[in-house]
């Protein structure tokens, strides 16, 4: 049941202890003990809103972008260090070790482009275990956190052609 209340919260934080225990078929009081005790051991880390700032009198006044680094690991501690270090700063949303190209995918806001090319310069870069740094900014939004944010997505209209 544990990750039956998991699965109904990440899809919509709002609904009721009440609701929920209907739901899963148990008891209110079971519900909330269940949360509580997933908030305590940091399974539950928050309830985040996801807004479509793009609606907003806000759009424009940010941007955001992801940013992939690559580092040397650290002796004995591996990417744990560093990546402490990188998610200490206030311009970093969310911090992600990576397989791939590169170890660490970072995403960062800040009001305009200047401000996350002077983070990346100023903050990033001077860190002695970087290797490199590929910046890319986001354009549009038009599914984030599993939620369509742009309904007017035109159909792909194209012809098909089989052989």
């Amino acid at each position: 049941m544990e990750n039956d209340i998991l699965e109904l919260l990440e899809k919509n934080s709002r609904l009721s202890f009440e609701d929920m225990a209907n739901m899963l078929g148990t008891t209110k009081e079971n519900v909330e003990d269940t949360i509580k005790r997933l908030e305590n051991n940091k399974t539950i880390c928050g309830y985040p809103t996801l807004i479509n700032w793009d609606k907003t009198d806000k759009e424009g006044d940010y941007v955001t972008s992801l940013i992939e680094v690559k580092v040397t690991p650290q002796r004995e501690q591996g990417f744990d260090k560093i990546a402490k270090r990188i998610y200490h700063f206030d311009e970093v949303k969310a911090l992600y070790l990576m397989s791939g190209t590169f170890d660490l995918l970072i995403v960062v806001e800040g009001k305009n482009i200047k401000e996350i090319s002077s983070f990346v310069s100023n903050k990033l870069a001077t860190l002695d275990c970087i290797l490199s740094i590929s910046t890319h900014f986001i354009l549009k939004k038009y599914k984030d956190h599993g939620v369509v944010i742009d309904e007017n997505t035109p159909n792909d209209e194209r012809i098909i052609i089989t052989p």
